[in-house]
């Protein structure tokens, strides 16, 4: 079950927690959020620069508890821990990465579904350790790309290699931003697959904003094309909350589409600790062929843990 703190009479600006919870959940940050960072400088250190200790480093520890509620089905809570060691400064523009859920764990994009949950797919068994070659691109001015291969950690070894081209395009007299991301990979055990995201996204109002993601996914092991369509609507209702309304179609093959889900969804997002827990709140229905699209509905509630040190400057 999710336990949630109750909230203090003396919330300050940046919390929801009292007193006594925040100093704890402060103590806990700092502690894991130092070990995760001292981890990956030190190894960064001794595979690159003492630059290591000055710049900026994406790694990063997710901890989640969620439960979920499904039309006709039982309740059910998880709790889940994401990870990312990046080592930025390694010599001749290498990068060591190792990460518990790459993309290409994920599942197909109907069983990613509404990204209301975390993939199924996860699992020990995921994590991948490898070298990713970087380019000094800028993405807003060329298109910025890396390769890179190494092993997912289990027995047998299973190697990977992948190549990732970003782009962004913002018009110098329009409002509308276009984010192109695209990955080809290769794994010894599912053979290749590839994908591309097309995020296009303006302003509506000074509070609002509009975003279109389009995804298109390959996988040897599925052999097919699949497509999904997100359409949402987002807006700030507080310098610490947000929420966003969509629309989600999912389906599969280009030359004879064919949708299999539709989703409507609310997503509603609370910093509850200064950046470091968060609520999400996420009611939707679900149309699914398999139900010759009756409705169904589903409500998700998730807290995050996230740990991540940042250089004070």
């Amino acid at each position: 079950m999710i336990l949630l703190l109750p909230l203090g009479s003396r919330a300050s600006e940046h919390t929801d927690l009292p007193e006594w919870a925040a100093k704890e959940l402060d103590q806990a940050h700092d502690s894991l959020a130092n070990w995760v960072d001292y981890s990956a400088r030190s190894l960064d250190g001794l595979l690159g620069t003492q630059e290591s200790l000055r710049v900026e480093n994406d790694s990063y520890l997710r901890i989640t508890q969620q439960a979920s509620w499904e039309e006709s089905d039982d309740p059910e809570t998880e709790l889940n821990l994401r990870f990312k060691l990046d080592l930025p400064t390694s010599e001749e523009r290498l990068r060591l990465l190792i990460e518990s859920d790459p993309e290409e764990s994920l599942g197909t994009l109907a069983e990613q579904g509404s990204d209301r949950q975390f993939s199924p797919e996860l699992s020990n068994s995921n994590t991948t350790i490898g070298v990713d070659k970087l380019t000094s691109d800028d993405p807003r001015r060329h298109w910025n790309y890396r390769l890179g291969g190494g092993i997912k950690l289990k027995l047998p070894l299973d190697t990977y290699v992948r190549a990732t081209g970003e782009r962004i395009w913002a018009l110098s007299q329009s409002p509308w931003e276009l984010r192109s991301y695209n990955r080809l990979s290769w794994f010894k055990s599912d053979g290749y697959s590839a994908r591309s995201h097309w995020d296009l996204s303006r302003p509506l109002t000074d509070n609002r904003e509009f975003r279109s993601y389009s995804r298109l996914q390959w996988q040897e092991t599925e052999d097919t094309l699949e497509f999904s369509q997100r359409f949402e609507v987002a807006q700030p209702l507080s310098n610490r909350s947000h929420l966003r309304h969509g629309v989600i179609v999912i389906g599969e093959s280009l030359s004879s589409p064919r949708v299999e889900d539709y989703y409507l969804q609310s997503w509603y997002r609370r910093d509850i600790h200064r950046g470091r827990l968060f609520l999400d709140l996420i009611p939707e229905l679900h149309f699914d062929r398999d139900s010759d699209f009756e409705p169904r509905w589903a409500v998700t509630l998730r807290l995050e843990l996230f740990l991540r040190k940042s250089i004070s400057r």
